[in-house]
């Protein structure tokens, strides 16, 4: 859970979003006024409030998984994000130490940006339990924190050709490109609980249609007209997709089928399908021309993380910081 929750800080703060998925510390001015406390960073107070916060996004992540933390995870949970808080803290101090600023029409402009819908704005501000300015502040802070990683440490990095391909030969398994197969369907939609009988006239109007087709009429033109998935505005295609994509039985029937060959009616959970292959690919590896870009974007992210995580555990080194959680998290 320790290293999970690293890699999640480390990958917002390289990537310049800490602001848009979590929520910074508030203001030291109004910290200094509270007397809940859950750690106080060089003087500055981090509150029972902004732990909470952090907490609740933390377990929001499990239960987008359809998950909840076990007694031992929400312990671990605690902990990382009081370690959070902290460094988040000293990172947006570091930023005012280098004069680094985020003025009305940057924080305006980006702000819209992240929330151009009123009522998620609204939603979030009333499960956060903030104020739009609070809001404002802490996205500022984030901001703060961002250039800063952005000035100390991602304008420095660089990764050299050599690396790229030594990464790239290094590793075959990342540039498999798997077999895939460009398909298009009829779909007749049928509830997999509905009756025999209604089970019956689905499958019948689309063996109405496997007849035509069969006797030379145009796939497109029924799908078209006829299917009842949104790919009909497409005359049915579904585009290139590969093994573990598609319903099982689908799956199976379309990488059964050569290009230009029609399958009998498939049953999915979704209904009855007509399926035509018009392409295949066979498994191939990617060129090292198309992969480079992303290789170089991959090891450039690592080296920032790595480094970030260094300069971050210096940062406490220095710094005076005082715990006043308990070890289950109270």
């Amino acid at each position: 859970m320790q290293i999970e929750e690293r890699r999640w800080l480390l990958t917002l703060l390289t990537a310049l979003t800490l602001a848009l998925l979590a929520l910074p510390a508030l203001a030291a001015e109004e910290k200094q006024s509270s007397k809940d406390k859950v750690a106080v960073v060089n003087e500055s107070v981090i509150t029972r409030a902004d732990f909470e916060r952090e907490i609740h996004v933390a377990e929001q992540r499990f239960s987008r998984m359809g998950k909840s933390p076990s007694d031992s995870q929400l312990s671990a949970i605690k902990q990382e994000a009081l370690e959070r808080l902290i460094e988040r803290e000293l990172l947006y101090q570091e930023s005012q130490k280098t004069g680094i600023k985020v003025d009305e029409a940057e924080l305006n402009e980006k702000f819209q940006e992240r929330f151009p819908n009123g009522a998620e704005l609204k939603s979030l501000l009333s499960t956060m339990n903030l104020t739009e300015a609070d809001l404002k502040s802490q996205f500022r802070l984030g901001m703060m924190i961002g250039k800063l990683i952005d000035q100390e440490f991602i304008q420095k990095v660089t990764v050299s050709d050599k690396e790229t391909k030594q990464f790239y030969d290094n590793n075959p398994q990342f540039f498999k490109q798997p077999e895939q197969v460009r398909a298009s369907h009829i779909l007749i939609k049928v509830d997999s609980k509905a009756d025999k009988t209604q089970k019956a006239e689905a499958r019948k109007q689309l063996e109405e249609i496997q007849q035509k087709v069969k006797e030379g009429e145009d796939f497109a033109a029924f799908a078209k007209d006829s299917s009842q998935c949104p790919s009909s505005a497409k005359g049915g295609d579904l585009g290139y997709f590969g093994r573990g994509q598609m319903a099982k039985p689908f799956e199976e029937a379309a990488f059964a089928l050569k290009p230009g060959e029609v399958s009998d009616i498939v049953e999915t959970r979704f209904g009855y399908h007509l399926i035509k292959v018009m392409d295949k690919k066979p498994e191939a590896k990617i060129a090292y021309n198309d992969a480079e870009k992303r290789i170089e974007q991959h090891m450039k992210n690592e080296k920032i993380q790595k480094e970030v995580t260094l300069h971050v555990e210096k940062l406490k080194e220095k710094a005076k910081i005082e715990r006043f959680l308990s070890e289950d998290g109270k």
